[in-house]
């Protein structure tokens, strides 16, 4: 978790932002809000502030390089409701729940790519340059999962 960024008590239900969040979580910060900028939601135009404030949080610390940052996680949780009460045939009235929602973005880096593993032994960029091999234990429940057994056929009945 590098930065984060909330938005409180806006007045848009929680149910109408979790699509837009869809479209943009897992995706890098630049990309997520170009993605927004086509979307015509009004949870979009929401979704962009707190993802640029975020942002601007994550560029404050030092030596932080704004453009390797991703959207780790985007949540939209309701808030509290203003209750209110419309006139109902007969005399009665019937409730209005007017929702609110709390955003909070999560930006993280994106982590650089590990180095290939073939057959318990590590081929870096430096021990290639050098001729050099370097042996990583492979953990043995990785290898029973990719030797499953094949699942047994089902045996036909014979229909009388």
């Amino acid at each position: 978790m590098i930065s984060t960024a909330t938005l409180r008590y806006m007045r848009i239900s929680p149910r109408k932002v979790r699509p837009v969040i869809a479209l943009v979580k897992g995706k890098k910060a630049d990309d997520a809000i170009s993605t927004l900028y086509s979307v015509k939601k009004k949870a979009s135009a929401l979704l962009i502030d707190v993802i640029s404030s975020a942002v601007a949080n994550a560029r404050r610390i030092p030596g932080m390089d704004a453009s390797n940052l991703y959207v780790s996680s985007l949540i939209a949780n309701g808030g509290p409701q203003l209750k209110r009460f419309r006139a109902a045939s007969m005399g009665r009235a019937s409730s209005i729940r007017k929702r609110t929602s709390h955003i909070t973005v999560v930006l993280d880096a994106v982590p650089e790519k590990a180095p290939m593993v073939q057959g318990g032994v590590a081929a870096t960029e430096d021990n290639k340059a050098k001729g050099r091999k370097t042996h990583v234990k492979v953990n043995p429940k990785d290898d029973r999962a990719a030797k499953k057994p094949k699942a047994k056929e089902p045996t036909k009945s014979k229909a009388r």
